[in-house]
C-alpha cells in the first residue's frame, strides 16, 4: 500500500511538472511583439530568461495574466539569452526588465526586477485596461 501511495504522489508530481512546461509562455520574437504593439490593448514585455531566478518566480504570474487578459491586454516574454538581438533592440541592462507599452504601440513606462502580479494589473490598467 505505501508504494502505491509513493506511486501515485510521483505521477501526480510528474504531470504536475509536465502541465507546467507546456504553460509556459512561448519566448516571444520581434514579430510577435510587433503585432501586439499595434493590435490597439495596451501591453506588457518582459524581458528575462528561463534560468533567471526572480524570472523563473515572474513566470506563473506571466501566464496567468496572459490568460486572465486574453483579449484586454497582451502580455509576452521574451528570453534574452535565446535572443540577445532583441534585447539590443530594447536597451535591456538587467533581467527582468518589463516594458508597459499604451494601446498605441508607444513605451510609457519600464521597471527593472521582479514585478507581482498586482503591480502589473495597476500599471495595465493606468495605460486603459478594463
Amino acid at each position: 500500500m505505501r508504494k502505491l501511495i509513493i506511486g501515485t504522489i510521483l505521477a501526480l508530481s510528474c504531470l504536475a511538472h509536465l502541465s507546467a512546461l507546456a504553460a509556459e509562455l512561448p519566448s516571444a520574437t520581434g514579430s510577435s511583439i510587433r503585432a501586439a504593439l499595434s493590435s490597439g490593448r495596451p501591453s506588457v514585455v518582459d524581458f528575462g530568461a528561463r534560468s533567471c531566478i526572480p524570472c523563473k518566480k515572474m513566470a506563473p504570474i506571466l501566464e496567468e495574466l496572459n490568460r486572465e487578459l486574453k483579449g484586454k491586454a497582451n502580455v509576452l516574454f521574451n528570453d534574452v539569452w535565446k535572443d540577445d538581438v532583441l534585447a539590443r533592440d530594447y536597451r535591456i541592462q538587467m533581467i527582468p526588465t518589463q516594458i508597459f507599452f499604451n494601446a498605441a504601440g508607444k513605451e510609457v513606462k519600464r521597471h527593472m526586477g521582479f514585478m507581482d502580479k498586482a503591480d502589473i494589473l495597476k500599471e495595465l490598467k493606468a495605460l486603459g485596461l478594463k
